[in-house]
């Protein structure tokens, strides 16, 4: 591993500490105020930057929120890799998304961010797309876990590894909600297993 690669420069810390910076402010004024309430220019100002410097750091409104929902993506990714090769592919998939936990706010910092997920409709859209973001990531690894412990030839694995991620994730954002809407009086990982054991129980046609 060379040097960049093991530390970064001056310069990409900095601009990281930045857009840091100025998620949080711009968290802070969502969850005060409200998101679709907040604007941009409210954010550069409180930030102490200008609207064209904003627009360095992050695309949209929306990715001050979910900015970072990518890079989330990648560590499950590295999470489901890691899982045991003989595990049950759903263990594996719910292992690979409780590592998320690990790194979650304040209970009622997650509450209030999901309250503004649910309700604001620009957010919600961009959230499913990121989604999708991850479900590209997560197939792939899935897919040759299949093939790797001798279950299913490529074609039948990635048929059951999109079939796998996109019902995990799917039940993934129904817990979400369902925890949200019940102020997170049930952990969200039950949740999540009970949405699964409901899809599970179905009867193939």
């Amino acid at each position: 591993m060379s040097s960049r690669e093991a530390a970064p420069g001056l310069r990409e810390r900095t601009r990281r500490a930045v857009h840091r910076e100025i998620a949080e402010v711009g968290m802070a004024l969502f969850l005060d105020q409200g998101f679709q309430e907040t604007t941009v220019d409210q954010i550069a100002e409180a930030a102490g930057i200008s609207r064209r410097s904003f627009f360095r750091y992050f695309a949209t409104k929306e990715d001050v929120v979910l900015g970072d929902l990518i890079d989330r993506g990648h560590r499950v990714r590295a999470a489901l890799v890691a899982r045991p090769l003989r595990e049950e592919p759903w263990v594996a998939v719910r292992g690979a998304l409780l590592a998320l936990r690990e790194e979650a706010a304040e209970p009622e910092t997650e509450l209030r961010v999901g309250r503004m997920l649910f309700q604001s409709s620009t957010l919600r859209t961009r959230h499913l797309e990121k989604h999708l973001a991850w479900q590209e990531m997560l197939v792939p690894v899935l897919a040759r876990r299949l093939v790797d412990a001798g279950d299913l030839d490529g074609t039948s694995a990635d048929h059951r590894a999109t079939a796998i991620i996109a019902t995990a994730l799917t039940c993934l954002d129904v817990a979400t909600e369902t925890w949200v809407r019940r102020d997170g009086d049930v952990p969200l990982e039950d949740l999540w297993d009970e949405a699964v054991a409901a899809v599970r129980a179905l009867p193939p046609t």
